[in-house]
C-alpha cells in the first residue's frame, strides 16, 4: 500500500472499530484507511482467528492493530494478519489502559524506544506490507520534545513505514483511560514539529479532531489526520470524507443503498448466528443533529435487542427519516 499525500483515517477504537463498525463507514467513504480495534498479539497467535480478524472485502484499504512488545510475537501476528489480507500492520504504543500496561504494550512502551524498534524490525522482516507505529508524544514526566523524537528516531531507523501521533502525552499513573482522552492538553505543534525533522517521513495527526475543517487544516502541517471519536459518534460526516480531503468527485451518498446493503450485512450477520444487535449498534449516532434522527436512535434501540430482531428493524428506522438526503443538505 502507498499512501496518498494526504491520507485520512478512522482511528482505531477498543470495543468500537470491529467488523460491522468499519462495513458501515466504507458504505460512507471509499478512501479512507481503516483501523480494526487493537489485538493482543497473543490472542492473533493462539486466538479464534477468523472471530477476531475476520473482514468483509470491501473494507480495503484496512489496517490491523496489534498489541505487544514481543519481537517474535509480533513478528507471527503481524505474519498472520497479512495472511488474512491486510493491508498494514500497526503497533499500538498510545492505550493508556492498566491492562495494557501489565502486559507491557501500549503506551508504556514510549519509554523503551528501543525494545519497540526491535518489535518494529522483526515485523518488518516477516511481511511485506506497511508496518506503522501509533504513540502518543510522550508519558507522564517526559518531555514530549525528546520522548517523541526518540521513538520516531528508533522506530524509523528500524523500518516503520509511518507514524501515527496521538497529540496528547498518556498519564499512566493517576489518570483513567477515558480521562487519557481528554484531560492531557493537545500539543498539536509538537506533531507538526516532528513532520518538520522528519520531512519525507508520513506523518499523521490524531487526538480531538471534531470535523473535516479541522482535518483539513491539520492536513496543511501533516501527511495524514486520523479521526476517531466525532467519527464514530458522528458517520454521517464521513460521506464528505472523497470529497473534501481526496479531491474526488463524487455523487451524493444514496441513503437508500446504505440502508440495503446495512439490511444484507446484518442478514448475513444473524445467519451465522449473530445478534441484530452487533451490527446497528454502530448506526445509533448516524445522523446526529438531523431531524428525525431521535426517532431513528430510539427504533434501533429499542427494537434490536427484541428476540426474534432482524434487519426489517434496519428499514424501519430509515423509514423514519423520510426526506433524508434533504435534511442532510438543510
Amino acid at each position: 500500500m502507498t499512501y496518498p499525500q494526504h491520507t485520512f483515517a478512522v482511528a482505531p477504537m477498543m470495543d468500537w472499530t470491529d467488523r460491522h463498525c468499519r462495513f458501515l463507514h466504507r458504505l460512507l467513504t471509499k478512501r479512507s484507511l481503516l483501523y480494526t480495534e487493537m489485538v493482543v498479539a497473543d490472542a492473533v497467535i493462539h486466538g479464534d482467528r477468523y472471530r477476531l480478524l475476520g473482514f468483509d472485502p470491501v473494507e480495503h484499504p484496512v489496517a490491523l492493530q496489534i498489541g505487544g512488545s514481543d519481537p517474535d510475537k509480533l513478528a507471527e501476528a503481524a505474519r498472520i494478519g497479512a495472511d488474512f489480507g491486510y493491508d498494514e500492520i500497526n503497533l499500538n504504543c498510545g492505550c493508556p489502559s492498566d491492562r495494557v500496561q501489565s502486559g507491557t504494550f501500549g503506551a508504556c512502551l514510549m519509554q523503551t524506544p528501543e525494545l519497540v524498534a526491535n518489535g518494529i524490525a522483526a515485523m518488518r522482516s516477516a511481511v511485506s506490507i506497511p508496518v506503522t507505529v501509533k504513540c502518543r508524544i510522550g508519558v507522564d514526566d517526559q518531555d514530549p520534545e525528546e520522548a517523541l523524537d526518540a521513538l520516531a528516531s528508533a522506530v524509523l531507523d528500524a523500518g516503520a513505514d509511518a507514524l501515527w501521533v496521538h497529540a496528547r502525552k498518556a498519564w499512566l499513573q493517576g489518570l483513567s483511560p477515558k480521562e487519557n482522552r481528554d484531560i492531557p492538553p493537545l500539543d498539536y505543534d509538537r506533531v507538526y514539529r516532528l513532520k518538520q525533522k522528519f520531512p519525507h517521513v508520513f506523518i499523521g495527526i490524531n487526538g480531538g479532531v471534531q470535523d473535516l475543517n479541522q482535518a483539513a487544516e491539520h492536513l496543511r502541517h501533516v501527511d495524514g489526520v486520523m479521526m476517531g471519536r466525532a467519527a464514530y459518534h458522528n458517520a454521517a460526516q464521513l460521506a464528505d470524507v472523497d470529497r473534501l480531503i481526496y479531491g474526488e468527485e463524487l455523487a451524493p451518498v444514496d441513503w437508500a443503498d446504505v440502508r440495503d446493503a446495512m439490511m444484507e450485512h446484518a442478514a448475513r450477520h444473524l445467519a451465522a448466528g449473530g445478534r441484530l444487535v452487533h451490527v446497528t449498534r454502530h448506526m445509533i449516532g448516524l445522523f446526529q443533529g438531523v431531524p428525525g434522527a431521535r426517532r431513528f436512535r430510539q427504533i434501533l434501540s429499542e427494537r434490536s435487542s427484541q428476540r426474534g430482531a432482524g434487519p426489517e428493524v434496519i428499514g424501519e428506522a430509515f423509514a423514519a427519516m423520510e426526506g433524508l438526503d434533504s435534511r442532510l443538505a438543510a
